[in-house]
């Protein structure tokens, strides 16, 4: 099981990021995926959550309106489109997946498995 992010970088304020989290050694369409961040001297955080089917989908009530997580599990991907973005979504962000058919969740420690993280860094 591998996941690998992608699509960081630096955006000024109110800018626009897609991020991707593209699996291998396994198909999605059985897993939850979850994006989660880490800004500096903070904790990591949940951020967004879609499930297997893509029927449930949580988000953090600080990126509502602004943020929209998709997948297609055609290509083993799953996406976190990133609109309106802040100073405060600087952070290294993370996709994380479970082998479940459960409701979709910000719960890190429901992960078992993690990607190496992507810099997302939003400053003028």
């Amino acid at each position: 099981v591998q996941l690998v992010e992608s699509g960081g970088g630096l955006v000024q304020p109110g800018g626009s990021l897609r991020l991707s989290c593209a699996a291998s050694g396994f198909t999605l369409d059985c897993w939850l995926i979850g994006w989660f961040r880490q800004a500096p001297g903070k904790e990591r955080e949940g951020v967004s959550c879609i499930n297997s089917r893509g029927g449930s989908i949580a988000y953090a009530d600080s990126v509502k309106g602004r943020f929209t997580i998709s997948r297609d599990n055609s290509k083993n991907t799953v996406y976190l489109q990133m609109n309106s973005l802040r100073p405060e979504d600087t952070a290294v962000y993370y996709c994380a997946t479970v082998e479940s058919y459960d409701k979709a969740s910000l719960l890190e420690n429901e992960f078992d498995y993690w990607g190496q993280g992507t810099q997302v860094t939003v400053s003028s």
